[in-house]
């Protein structure tokens, strides 16, 4: 086979659906070359528009020890000084990005590796100081996304693929959360798109017992959530994610989803195996 029919085989027709999906893994995904095979392969299957976000993993943590750049953690978040920003944008935005997307290439997903810089996707602001000096991290506002250079992505059959970077207009990158990115592409795209945000979490997806994997939440609305939480029943460390699901469909998102990535299929279906609030 020529390179040209191998690259026409591979290309996608554009998109006619109106369903997206947003896809965010973390490290538990990234950290496990083997894990990280199996969710690509099923990540390929989809037959829709998407669009992943990947964390960094603990890659950067390795590295920086092997260059001598010690990480530094306040409160479970990385300080950001001169050294890591430069750290993280070779491990986030090179390395790591870069092996995910070679690796959809072959599973026939036309992928495309970006930050926020690239096309000015994903203007942020470099978080202020109050108590904590984070340094080179930053906060985004889904208001500025640069949604239509996406959507031509999309329509062309291109997945995006987004290492958790930005960029603040003036030269510098951002180190930036990867729920924070995935919920803001959520929002700017909803102008477009139906989307359906996934949260690849290490649990089956929200548990009414913390004690019982089996007692997975398939629904979850705004009323049965406050029901819950009155009730004491959800474990303390999921409320954010629910709290900022909910904000998500506030601003436009159609639906969140929280389950494993190991249950990608099934949750980009209605019969989901995670967790669904709407």
């Amino acid at each position: 086979m020529s390179t040209e029919d191998n690259n026409s085989s591979r290309s996608r027709e554009p998109y006619t659906s109106s369903q997206l999906f947003i896809i965010k893994i973390g490290g538990n995904i990234i950290d496990n070359p083997a894990a990280l095979e199996t969710f690509l392969a099923d990540f390929s299957k989809i037959n829709a528009a998407k669009i992943l976000i990947h964390g960094g993993g603990k890659i950067a943590t390795k590295i920086g020890a092997q260059l001598g750049i010690e990480s530094n953690y306040v409160d479970g978040r990385r300080i950001t000084d001169d050294a890591t920003i430069d750290l993280v944008t070779m491990v986030y935005g090179g390395l790591a990005n870069k092996k995910i997307v070679a690796q959809l290439q072959a599973l026939g997903t036309n992928a495309i590796g970006l930050t926020g810089a690239d096309a000015n996707i994903i203007p942020a602001k470099k978080r202020p100081v109050k108590t904590i000096d984070y340094g080179w991290v930053g906060d985004v506002d889904a208001t500025t996304i640069q949604h239509s250079t996406l959507h031509l992505f999309l329509e062309k059959g291109i997945t995006p693929v987004f290492a958790p970077l930005t960029h603040d207009g003036m030269g510098h990158i951002l180190n930036t959360n990867a729920d924070t990115i995935a919920a803001s592409l959520a929002v700017a795209l909803s102008a477009h798109f139906k989307v359906r945000l996934i949260y690849c979490f290490e649990k089956k997806g929200v548990l009414e017992d913390v004690n019982n994997d089996a007692s997975v939440i398939r629904k979850l609305d705004r009323p049965y959530y406050q029901q819950l939480k009155e009730e004491k029943k959800l474990f303390e460390g999921i409320l954010p994610k629910i709290d900022n699901a909910f904000a998500a469909i506030d601003a436009g998102v159609s639906q969140v989803l929280i389950g494993d990535a190991r249950d990608l299929i099934k949750n980009t279906t209605d019969d989901n195996e995670g967790t669904l609030i709407y």
